[in-house]
């Protein structure tokens, strides 16, 4: 019951995260780079918290046992490469959705992710079948159907920051497989994060003038319970999921997203949405399912 309430929970912090950074920036209530200084300072101070609330229980466990385990985990303190990854996700995340509605924006990005951590499988040797390859095969030609230039894709700028936005954050999450602890990783890659910061501030300072409360408030909605919170809670659910079903699940997020945006900025459900998240969730699933199979005959 717990896994269901922390899944339900993490999925709908993943999409709403998708929907502050829309709504902030298509009000132009604030700019996308001032968005990601906030974003990124109010995620990093909220983990930081979460940390050292982390920390301190897990340092008055009575078992030596369980003192050695966590004693290996608080040393995992990620690195700057994740972190150079994790900025690159944030920022390409905020400068895209100046363009892409909320839907499109969110099923770009987890299609980024996944065909990311496909590709890698695939260079590292990882077996498939033949199955998996046409799944593979579907899924990328039902994202570039997404991405082609229409009516309701005008920018192919927006898309391809978008796109950037997921490879990073596909890398950010390989690289977070060999990680002991990801949400103490994590925290500290939010930390170093912020030292791109002032980069951030001599690119948007001509816009400070223009960031009013709401886009304050929904920059740090974004960092403090969509990131931190939401990533906090997501890592609690997969100690409780298999790793196939914690990726199928993620299946969601762009539909939530859509649903969000047509509920609270009043975006149109397009039929190229539908199709395209129809073509790239159905192979996507395929692969991973058939990936649990191939997984258990081995």
């Amino acid at each position: 019951m717990k896994a269901i309430l922390y899944t339900m929970i993490a999925l709908i912090t993943f999409a709403a995260n998708s929907l502050f950074c829309r709504i902030a920036l298509t009000e132009k209530y604030i700019d996308p780079w001032n968005f990601t200084i906030i974003r990124l300072s109010s995620a990093a101070f909220c983990l930081a918290i979460i940390m050292i609330i982390r920390r301190y229980f897990l340092k008055h466990r009575n078992t030596t046992c369980h003192q050695t385990m966590d004693s290996r985990h608080l040393q995992d303190k990620g690195s700057w490469l994740s972190s150079l990854c994790l900025f690159i996700y944030a920022l390409c995340f905020s400068l895209a959705y100046v363009e892409l509605d909320t839907g499109t924006g969110a099923l770009i990005l987890f299609s980024a992710v996944q065909l990311t951590m496909i590709v890698w499988g695939i260079y590292n040797k990882e077996r498939l079948s033949n199955l998996q390859w046409l799944a593979f095969i579907v899924a990328g030609i039902g994202f570039i159907y997404l991405t082609l230039p229409s009516a309701t894709m005008p920018s192919s700028w927006g898309a391809m920051l978008m796109f950037i936005s997921g490879v990073a954050w596909g890398i950010y999450s390989i690289r977070g497989k060999a990680c002991l602890s990801p949400l103490h990783a994590t925290g500290f890659n939010f930390l170093r994060s912020l030292a791109a910061v002032p980069i951030l501030l001599l690119l948007g300072f001509s816009e400070l003038k223009n960031i009013s409360v709401d886009g304050v408030l929904l920059a740090c909605a974004s960092g403090a319970i969509a990131s931190a919170m939401g990533y906090s809670i997501w890592y609690m659910a997969m100690l409780q999921l298999k790793s196939t079903n914690a990726a199928v699940v993620q299946l969601c997020v762009p539909i939530l997203a859509a649903l969000a945006g047509m509920i609270f900025l009043s975006e149109p459900l397009t039929v190229r949405f539908m199709v395209a998240s129809a073509v790239i969730l159905g192979a996507v699933l395929v692969f991973l399912l058939n990936k649990n199979q191939i997984n258990l005959k081995v």
